[in-house]
């Protein structure tokens, strides 16, 4: 049975803390610190906490919840009618004209709307009661689409809750969503720019696209019919054409048209205008440049196919929505993402750059946007129920959907089906991931003729391994030295902060042995497996980054063990070089298994020499003792930079991959790391420094396998002259044949 893991509710504050500060009505919209909260809720009081994507949000209180009907099975949202004396007035000029009596009708009607689109508004589903941003209502109740109007899904709703946050939240700048496709993100942002507005003054809205001529549709198609729809009390007074091709521009303010307002007899030319515009503009580096930006809507972000990219764009917009360290404006991002080289590895690293588990000192993220995905399944078209939510699992009954089509099998079925039907062709299979994504990893899939790998494969690992994420097969730690004394023994330490990460440890006895050899320490568990290293020299660097050191651990076929397992796995760049050797040798005394390392960059292997683990660092194994080179003697490794090493090595990736990884025949493989496994699927042998984790874990499958390296000794046959003679029998003596 599927088991939604999009949001959860989460009790961060203490009941009498909120009931004591609801009382007074002292929650304040924005962030509060004290709670780590973020506060959406525009009445003083808040309710449930929920936590979307880490992010942790705290709504409004239960007060005056709509019930459309006293059975529950009767309740869910329906758009409510709209009042037909409405229909003729189109303008506040309209409104004048009209009779005091009349107006008197519509007065509480009008100011009930602008309280929900202010507030929010409650209604019960299903017997719950279920809270809508106030841009959720707008967008439901006042804006048409290609449909007519949008159909409540609960996918959305947590969407402009989460949109909400980030508005609310002063530390951020907007959001970065990743999508599937069809899932209405281009309606809905162009809903919010025209909610957004038509409340605001001296404002500018900004739209970009994938290319000039999707924004333009996005601006002409969406935004201008959702303006021009809405209610006359919403919607200001509009200059030029009724539906502009370039710019939209607001006169006069909606948010003046309140009851207290239309009952006083000011004049028109009193009224203020707006000066507020929505436009969009040509896909660019420097799009919107100089600019002051309300809102930017960034569509399709993940489609910037070069020259244009999506990185060089943001590090630009971004300062369009500020002023020095003051947030002004706010970006809504949303796209599914392209192939990695065509557009698709930029937004990948814009996402994880918005992670909200990762902020500096500032409080921000890297990229100042809040990430947020919402899998396939929430917002897949054919399975969503009268009431909003996926039908996930195959019911046992037919359910009738919003469409009023009839739902008889579950969306995961449907979506395993489709993957089943394209075992067959990895590229149009890795499309329907990429636009119907389940996790962030299908959602980033790349083309498979781009690797020299498997990618059929790997993938299928990665799939695998996504469901057996929180089944304990991997342990995060460290490794000590016992009671901080080095060379005694090596114990493991689970931690979430560990830099290690392992699926196996031998037994007991067969931990932190060696042997001593004239003198020198050996590992003694050569015969179980191997480590393979991606060493670095330099602790730091100039940008602060750097390559991260690497290190893998894999076991050979042997009866003391699971056989070739990959058991480890360690990307890091801890504060020194010399924690990181220091780490490197922990875990070669721990397991008691040889290294092979790069030799080009050498610290690690000296390190280890003069610790006295000479004999922890394996020879080349392509070359024989008497043809190493004096420092290769001196402290062993292999220099990764030949054309034939660099082979040897892709060669071992790629063969261990066919053979153990993926689905074969029976059973998936057991590789558990998903860190390599991308690394895999996006090694370039042409340009090799960016793929720590591949050059590592392919040594360590050299390291297992060196007989195959190893180099055959050239046999010189000479020829061996017999010299037998030759004799002329004629007569009767025989005579020896002498040649000249």
């Amino acid at each position: 049975m599927y088991e939604q893991t999009l949001y959860k509710v989460i009790e961060p504050i203490k009941p009498q803390v909120i009931k004591r500060l609801n009382r007074y009505k002292k929650w304040e919209y924005g962030y509060n610190k004290e709670h780590d909260v973020i506060v959406i809720s525009k009445t003083g009081k808040i309710g449930e906490v929920y936590k979307i994507q880490n992010l942790r949000i705290a709504l409004p209180a239960v007060e005056d919840a709509y019930k459309r009907s006293d059975k529950k099975l009767e309740q869910y949202w329906e758009v409510f009618p709209h009042r037909p004396e409405l229909k003729k007035i189109k303008t506040i000029f309209d409104w004048k004209a009209y009779p005091e009596t009349f107006k008197q009708n519509l007065h509480d009607y009008i100011d009930n709307e602008f309280k929900r689109r202010e507030e929010g508004f409650w209604f019960y589903n299903k017997g719950v009661a279920t809270y809508l941003t106030g841009t959720h209502y707008m967008y439901l109740q006042w804006s048409k689409i290609d449909v007519g109007r949008a159909d409540f899904r609960e996918a959305n709703r947590l969407f402009f809750i989460f949109w909400e946050a980030c508005k609310a939240d002063t530390r951020c700048y907007g959001m970065c969503y990743l999508k599937n496709r069809r899932s209405g993100f281009s309606f809905m942002a162009s809903g919010e720019t025209v909610n957004l507005a038509t409340i605001s003054s001296d404002a500018r809205f900004g739209v970009l696209s994938k290319s000039g001529a999707d924004a333009k549709k996005m601006f002409t198609d969406k935004i201008v019919p959702i303006s021009v729809n809405y209610p006359f009390f919403f919607k200001p007074i509009q200059d030029g054409m009724d539906r502009p091709k370039t710019e939209l521009a607001y006169r006069v303010p909606a948010s003046r048209f309140t009851r207290k307002k239309m009952d006083t007899n000011e004049q028109i030319k009193e009224i203020i205008g707006l000066d507020t515009t929505i436009d969009w503009k040509n896909t660019g580096d420097n799009s919107y440049d100089g600019e002051k930006l309300a809102l930017l809507v960034h569509d399709e972000a993940g489609k910037w196919e070069k020259p244009e990219n999506i990185l060089n764009n943001w590090r630009v917009t971004k300062t369009t929505l500020r002023l020095g360290s003051k947030i002004i404006g706010k970006c809504m991002m949303g796209s599914t993402s392209n192939a990695l080289d065509k557009g698709g590895r930029n937004y990948k690293k814009l996402y994880y750059d918005s992670d909200v588990t990762k902020r500096n000192r500032n409080g921000q993220t890297s990229s100042g946007l809040y990430s947020l995905f919402i899998p396939m399944e929430w917002n897949y078209e054919g399975y969503i129920d009268t009431y909003g939510y996926p039908v996930f699992d195959t019911p046992k009954q037919e359910v009738e959907g919003i469409d009023g089509q009839k739902i008889e099998i579950g969306v995961i079925e449907h979506w395993e089906n489709e993957v089943d039907g394209l075992k067959n062709d990895p590229d149009a299979l890795n499309e329907l991931y990429r636009q119907f994504p389940r996790t962030e990893k299908h959602a980033f899939r790349d083309e498979t003729k781009q690797s020299i790998f498997n990618l059929t494969k790997i993938y299928e690992q990665i799939d695998y391994n996504e469901d057996l994420k929180y089944s304990g097969v991997i342990t995060q730690g460290n490794f000590q030295w016992e009671g901080g004394i080095k060379d005694t023994s090596v114990q493991f330490f689970p931690s979430k902060q560990g830099r290690f990460f392992v699926s196996w440890v031998p037994d007991v006895h067969q931990q932190n042995r060696y042997i001593v050899k004239h003198g020198k320490k050996y590992p003694a568990n050569e015969h179980m497996g191997a480590f393979g290293c991606d060493s670095y020299d330099i602790s730091g660097t100039v940008d602060g980054r750097g390559s991260k050191g690497s290190l893998h651990g894999l076991t050979k076929f042997t009866m003391d063990g699971p056989p070739n397992l990959f058991f480890l796995e360690y990307i890091a760049r801890p504060q020194t070089a010399d924690m990181f050797f220091e780490d490197v040798l922990m875990a070669l005394y721990f397991y008691g298994m040889p290294l092979l390392a790069e030799n080009n960059k050498p610290r690690l292997l000296y390190y280890l020499k003069r610790r006295g683990y000479r004999g922890y660092s394996m020879n080349r194994p392509d070359k024989t003792m008497y043809k190493l080179s004096v420092a290769e003697k001196e402290v062993g490794g292999i220099p990764n930079s030949s054309e034939d090493v660099k082979q040897a090595h892709a060669a071992a990736i790629e063969s261990y991959i066919e053979s153990f990884v993926g689905y074969n025949n029976e059973q998936y493989g057991s590789m558990y790391f998903q860190r390599t496994l991308e690394d895999w699927a996006a090694f370039d042998i042409n340009n090799r420094t960016k793929f720590d984790a591949s050059i590592s874990s392919g040594l360590a499958i050299m390291a297992c396998n060196k007989n195959k390296y190893r180099p055959v000794a050239e046999v010189i046959k000479e020829k061996v002259n017999l010299n037998f003679s030759r004799y002329d029998n004629k007569g009767t003596k025989s005579k020896i044949i002498i040649n000249d």
